[in-house]
């Protein structure tokens, strides 16, 4: 792990911060931490009742920090997040030894976290080197009623389950932890030269499961491969896919950390089984009671973080659709208990899908959520036409039951002979109560068509109102200062919370001339509140970059990735370090900025268009491992050229593709494996013609 300067994937610093919240996570699709922190996480295991719901707090082996015996001189000490093999690394080199201890969430073995130290003799001689490891772990949790239970193959065993179902009636769910003790500290006896210790954490549902795991890893360890195996599957998954830009360092590491946290959330492509239980804004290492809300799920999770992981893991964006097609009972409940058919998803949700906002008005009002999730099983099925997700998985009823939900909650305006839709809370939060917010109805629109796309595709009918309100719901326009008013009334000038209007067009499908796009973005730009959350300002730069101002971009794009801190790209909500942390949802909306603002990328039913630009610091952008139909591509260009490369059939019912070029109409063939190039064009990639 040696770091370079100009590296950006290797994160170090000789000094951790001083706030803990900005210390590295360690996780993987089951489990969560912070390092140094005394709780894990475990995916879908919430703790407290509706709105207090959160998750549950599990007590932490890892928490151990390495240290020198006192009066150990002189010593380096370093810590380094290393994303190529996801690892966090603590090192102490002093004048005869260096130990090092080792941190990661396994990423083949879901069920495990594991940390190892290591101590090496540097110089001749023999006296023992002794390191210490000082513990505070304490097998106790407000959340879960634990037990010791009988040691398991040299392992300590704990289990329980939580105190408080979210629903009532609903089962309390069980946690079993196998742990190898940690001792207060580990010798490199005289005539050993190096010497490495490895701690097992295994956490599962059942006790037969957390005994399974920890003998495979076990197995793993004996053969002395257990890290081997899991830095492998990282360096193999980075091979598979890449974000990178030549340009400032600062732009490259954003990126990198960005991704790298992302992705740790998601399981290895190909893993058969998984369950995926929602991504919150602040990960999985983050949620306990009070903290990053809760461990909920938001709309953060449809809009911002999943266009990012489809465009790379199309299984992983499928487990995220199905996790609210399993909460869709929910989500009719809701609806039903707001006096409205269809579904209503939750503006928070947990585990069953039912409200869990603690403040009524939002999860009353910001109805805009449902709009987000049709959007994320729209561009799904236009990016690999899985048709069973539809057929037969639940996905219609997810499209189906939202389009009812709009049409009972609009009203006909016999004055404006449109269809309004009244009292509702837009993304900019700092106005409730609004009626016809143009973000959320055009959310409505895009809703009610691609149902009535879909239902046509698998052959249902078309229910008469869907494209009857599609067609007539007011979309406010003040055609004398050409521009959206972002709800009925608004006041030119007002300051507004976040991006709202400005997602109209992207990421929300929605023509607009270039005038009215620039108008937008220029009006809301100067009143949105440098307190806002941090995607905000990326999509600011994506609009820029679609009216092909580089300079404009340039400076909306620095400005998307100010909420990083140091060293290990942590982001916060909030410019000013408040709010949650690891903020996946400033992640998402950023790595949009390069994955679809510099490419130009918009998934269409006709194919993935494409309209690169470099922002003025950055000469050249590479996307590698891109996802479509079937396909993997690789998309790279400059200023002046575009290199497109199919790479792979990853599914056998691929079908060949073609770029079709604008506004030459020129179409080239692309042939796995061979790269193709043509001068800076815009164009689609598309299915080949007969």
């Amino acid at each position: 792990m040696d770091n370079s300067e100009d590296d950006p994937t290797i994160f170090s610093t000789h000094c951790m911060p001083s706030d803990p919240r900005f210390w590295a996570t360690v996780t993987n699709s089951y489990l969560g931490t912070r390092v140094y922190h005394d709780t894990i996480h475990v995916n879908g295991v919430y703790n407290g009742a509706g709105g207090h719901t959160h998750r549950a707090i599990l007590p932490s082996p890892l928490n151990v920090q390495l240290e020198a015996p006192a009066g150990t001189k002189p010593l380096t000490e370093t810590f380094t997040l290393d994303t190529n093999t996801g690892s966090f690394l603590h090192t102490l080199e002093g004048a005869g030894f260096r130990a090092s201890q080792c941190i990661y969430a396994h990423r083949v073995l879901p069920h495990v976290l594991a940390f190892s130290v290591s101590i090496e003799r540097l110089t001749t001689g023999n006296k023992p080197i002794t390191v210490l490891l000082p513990s505070s772990f304490s097998p106790e949790s407000p959340d879960l009623g634990l037990q010791v239970g009988p040691d398991f193959q040299g392992a300590r065993y704990l289990h329980g389950h939580t105190l408080t179902p979210e629903q009532p009636g609903e089962p309390q769910q069980e946690v079993h932890m196998l742990w190898i003790p940690v001792p207060p500290a580990l010798t490199l006896g005289e005539d050993e030269q190096d010497r490495t210790w490895d701690f097992l954490t295994v956490v599962g549902g059942s006790q037969s499961e957390a005994q399974g795991c920890f003998a495979e890893a076990l197995q793993l360890q004996t053969r002395g491969d257990l890290y081997t195996v899991h830095a492998d599957t990282w360096v193999q998954l980075w091979a598979g896919c890449g974000l990178d830009v030549t340009g400032p360092l600062a732009l490259r590491q954003a990126l990198r950390g960005s991704l790298y946290y992302l992705l740790s959330e998601l399981p290895q492509p190909g893993t058969k089984g998984f369950i995926n239980h929602g991504l919150s804004p602040g990960g999985l290492a983050n949620g306990s009671q009070e903290e990053c809300y809760w461990g909920h799920i938001f709309w953060d999770q449809d809009l911002w973080m999943f266009p990012n992981i489809l465009m790379f893991h199309p299984e992983a964006a499928r487990a995220i659709l199905e996790y609210r097609v399993r909460t869709l009972g929910g989500a009719l409940k809701n609806a039903q208990n707001l006096g409205y058919r269809g579904a209503k998803f939750a503006w928070e949700s947990a585990s069953t899908g039912l409200e869990v906002c603690p403040e009524d008005i939002y999860g009353i009002q910001e109805v805009h959520v449902n709009g987000a999730v049709v959007l994320a099983f729209q561009l799904y099925y236009h990016c690999t036409q899985d048709l069973q997700l539809f057929q037969e998985a639940g996905g219609w009823d997810v499209v189906s039951a939202v389009a009812e939900f709009w049409c009972s909650r609009v009203e006909w305006s016999p004055q404006e002979k449109m269809y309004h839709l009244k009292g509702v809370m837009p993304p900019d939060e700092y106005h409730s109560g609004v009626n016809n917010s143009v973000y959320t109805n055009v959310l409505v629109q895009n809703s009610l068509r691609f149902a009535a796309a879909l239902a046509k595709d698998l052959g249902l009918p078309i229910p008469n109102q869907w494209l009857e309100v599609a067609d007539r719901i007011k979309v406010p326009f003040d055609s004398e200062q050409n521009f959206h008013p972002e709800f009925d009334g608004y006041v030119r000038g007002e300051e507004v919370k976040q991006a709202d209007v400005v997602l109209l067009g992207y990421p929300v499908p929605f023509p607009l001339r270039p005038d009215i796009r620039r108008k937008n973005l220029e009006i809301y730009e100067a009143v949105t509140s440098p307190q806002g959350p941090a995607m905000t300002w990326s999509m600011f730069a994506v609009g820029w970059m679609e009216l092909k101002e580089p300079s404009r971009a340039q400076v909306l794009l620095s400005r998307s990735f100010i909420n990083v801190t140091e060293p290990f790209k942590v982001w916060t909500e909030n410019a000013d370090g408040s709010g949650t942390v690891n903020f996946l949802t400033g992640m998402g909306g950023f790595l949009q900025t390069v994955l679809f603002g510099c490419t130009g990328f918009r998934i269409t039913e006709a194919g993935m268009t494409f309209d690169p630009l470099c922002p003025d610091l950055v000469s050249r952008v590479s996307v590698s491992g891109i996802s479509y139909l079937g396909n993997k591509f690789n998309f790279t260009f400059s200023k002046d050229s575009v290199t497109l490369e199919v790479t792979a059939h990853a599914e056998p019912w691929a079908p060949l593709l073609e770029a079709e070029l604008w506004p030459s109409l020129a179409r080239l063939p692309l042939t796995p494996g061979h790269k193709v190039s043509f001068p800076h064009s815009a164009g689609r990639i598309q299915k080949s013609s007969p």
